[in-house]
């Protein structure tokens, strides 16, 4: 299942390959140029990753403050976390899927790198079988192309093992001393694995044995150096754009175990795989770099945008309130002339009672009812 797996996403890999290896005639420059395709499919879900990564950065101190203040309330702290994360626009998660999505590429690569016919090419293992047979048969030298036991090829159900990298060496058999038995075969490509004066089918590791100062055998020894170098110098940029956090220790330890399982790699693998490293690890720092600048701007913005929201907001609701005060004031003022204006009126009625209590003619009250007197008052009107 795994292999079926494998060999799916080996197929447009080795189609980009075959495509840059028509266009260039050369092996290197077909790697890096492949290196770059990738890159670039890559760079949506890198700029989110990235993104996140900065966002993540900038809210630290407030996620620290948060763990600190709620220490022995987990519950509680998951839930400001959780309501932080909310008001930034922060999603902890969503960089972590794509940071692995460089290892399958790699493994895919090697893939192609070690099995050229079947992984390449696109061929069938019984077309291997075939130029194994007629390798064999011109007489070469198999020693490095299947394995041997007693003098003889150890075959298995009928089949011939290769070495580990039997196919590679299959291939440079072919195309360098007898292309012929690969004439009319549909889809056979006679690779030239030379780039700047070093074999890249070779790897560095076995170059010790006949170490002589040329740069066929030196290049090959600086590819995996600058493999882990690229590595590292990436690797530091990283760790100095970014603030201190806890578990720095931890983070500083993989600055430094990358680079070596770089070099590691690089030394015991084909030395194309090298250059691939190399042209991954220059192109990923060239993007950090960019990357960086251009979200620490874009988040340098946001914020000044936010901030500006904020005093904007600030500054509307302290008007509001100063308007609403003002009305309150206003409202108040009218009650008071209200009231004032009911006192006045209530004042005006007692005056004017007053002054009528005042004028009334003595001559015509009785007791304690003025008036009481007409004009045909008599006063022994009801006298018996």
């Amino acid at each position: 299942m795994f292999s079926t797996l494998g060999y799916i996403i080996c197929i447009p890999f080795a189609w980009l390959v075959r495509l840059f290896y028509t266009l260039t005639g050369s092996f290197g420059m077909a790697i890096i140029l492949f290196t770059v395709v990738v890159k670039l499919i890559m760079l949506p879900f890198q700029v989110k990753s990235k993104k996140s990564m900065m966002r993540m950065n900038r809210v630290n101190g407030k996620v620290q403050e948060i763990q600190k203040k709620y220490a022995n309330n987990q519950v509680k702290m998951q839930e400001e976390m959780q309501k932080l994360y909310e008001e930034e626009g922060v999603n902890p998660m969503s960089g972590c899927l794509w940071s692995f999505l460089p290892l399958p590429i790699l493994l895919a690569l090697y893939s192609i790198l070690r099995q050229p016919v079947t992984h390449l090419m696109m061929l069938s293992s019984e077309v291997v079988q075939e130029l194994v047979e007629k390798v064999t048969t011109a007489g070469m030298d198999m020693s490095t192309i299947v394995q041997m036991k007693d003098g003889a090829a150890v075959v298995k159900n009928g089949v011939t093992q290769l070495m580990p990298y039997g196919q590679i060496n299959l291939v440079k058999a072919i195309t360098e001393h007898y292309p012929e038995a690969a004439a009319g075969i549909d889809g056979w490509i006679n690779l030239d694995y030379n780039f700047i004066g070093l074999d890249l089918s070779a790897t560095p590791s076995t170059v010790f044995g006949g170490f002589t100062f040329s740069w066929a055998v030196i290049g090959l020894i600086l590819i995996p150096i600058l493999a882990g170098g690229f590595q590292l110098l990436m690797s530091v940029y990283m760790m100095k754009s970014q603030p201190q956090q806890q578990g720095a220790g931890s983070m500083k330890g993989m600055m430094y175990m990358m680079p070596l399982m770089s070099v590691y790699f690089a030394f015991i693998m084909p030395a194309a795989l090298g250059v691939y490293w190399i042209a991954q690890s220059v192109f990923s720092l060239i993007q950090e770099v960019i990357m960086t600048k251009f979200f620490n701007k874009r988040m340098e913005e946001e914020e000044n945008a936010r901030y500006e929201a904020i005093q904007a907001d600030r500054q509307r609701r302290q008007e509001e309130a100063k308007r609403l005060q003002e009305e309150r004031k206003k409202q108040a003022a009218q009650k008071q002339t209200l009231k004032q204006k009911q006192k006045a009126a209530q004042e005006a009625k007692a005056a004017k009672a007053a002054k009528a209590g005042k004028s009334t003619t003595e001559a015509g009250r009785v007791g304690d009812r003025p008036y009481a007197r007409g004009r045909s008052y008599k006063a022994d009107r009801y006298d018996d």
